[in-house]
């Protein structure tokens, strides 16, 4: 089994069905736990994703993997909100949510650090950067970004 295959065809369904409805696909998973497998569908949009968002894709995109069959196992298929950590993946996220707390790993070490906590202050080319909690600006290139999540704020 392909997963690398499987999450780019389900990403494809999964995009479609959202952008049907004016949701971002945040991210797919397809995860093996001990009761099975997972395929986790986490969408976004302006001012929260409801509940019945998550129904209306959860039964659309039922309905293209009946048709596509991309999966060659039992699975349990889960749609849902990221959260308000929500992972940060696309270009447009860290336009988006600029001016917000930001937790960021990076694959390699910049300025002899690989985690980063603070404001997100935008997209600059191919770099963003952050306001970090000790008042320094960090830039760091999209490519050593490993993960990048909204910090929640209480």
């Amino acid at each position: 089994m392909d997963k690398k295959r499987i999450l780019a065809v389900v990403g494809r369904l999964a995009e479609s069905a959202a952008e049907a409805r004016g949701l971002d696909l945040v991210e797919v998973e397809f995860e093996k736990e001990p009761s099975g497998w997972y395929l986790r569908v986490f969408l976004d949009k302006q001012g929260g994703v409801l509940v019945e968002d998550c129904q209306a894709v959860s039964e659309e995109l039922s309905r293209y993997l009946d048709e596509a069959d991309p999966i060659p196992v039992n699975y349990f298929l889960e749609v849902s909100s990221p959260g308000l950590e929500r992972p940060l993946k696309k270009r447009d996220d860290f336009i988006r949510y600029t001016g917000r707390q930001v937790e960021v790993s990076t694959y390699a070490p910049v300025d002899n650090q690989k985690e980063f906590c603070g404001e997100l202050l935008g997209l600059e080319k191919d770099s963003i950067r952050l306001q970090l909690e000790d008042g320094r600006v960090a830039t760091l290139p999209l490519e050593k970004v490993a993960k990048a999540r909204l910090k929640a704020e209480f």
